[in-house]
């Protein structure tokens, strides 16, 4: 029963979805250019080129050649964006505080160097290196 019940449903639902798939036909627009048809969609404003093959209007879609400079537009924008966010120049340069911070770390680390080569050079005056000729 169940099965009857939905097959009624889908043969009376049927035309309508055919309906319902068929643009309306004020919405688009047909213009001859040359041995072809330019199709302008009035509601998008989306241009299809269009042949006739075989007794019936084949249409495929044309460059839209401003949206695709658009598109390129905002993709070269938002790379520009991104690569001025990682710059260099954008980064906040250090504190003063940073900058003591980092010469006194500087300055111990060659004191501690000095020191260690300081050292050396009296090891070596108390012990000579041994003649090897």
């Amino acid at each position: 029963m169940k099965t009857i019940t939905i097959g009624i449903a889908a043969v009376l639902l049927l035309p309508l979805t055919a309906l319902a798939a068929e643009p309306d036909p004020a919405r688009f627009q047909l213009e001859r250019s040359g041995d072809h048809f330019v199709r302008l969609d009035k509601h998008t404003g989306a241009m299809s080129l269009c042949e006739e093959k075989d007794g019936s209007l084949v249409c495929r879609m044309a460059a839209d050649e401003r949206a695709a400079y658009d598109d390129e537009l905002d993709r070269l924008s938002d790379r520009v964006t991104a690569l001025e966010n990682k710059s260099i120049v954008n980064k906040a340069l250090p504190t003063d505080a940073e900058i003591d911070r980092s010469i006194s770390i500087m300055e111990r680390m060659m004191k501690s160097f000095m020191g260690m080569v300081k050292q050396f050079q009296e090891e070596e005056k108390t012990a000579p290196l041994p003649q090897k000729t």
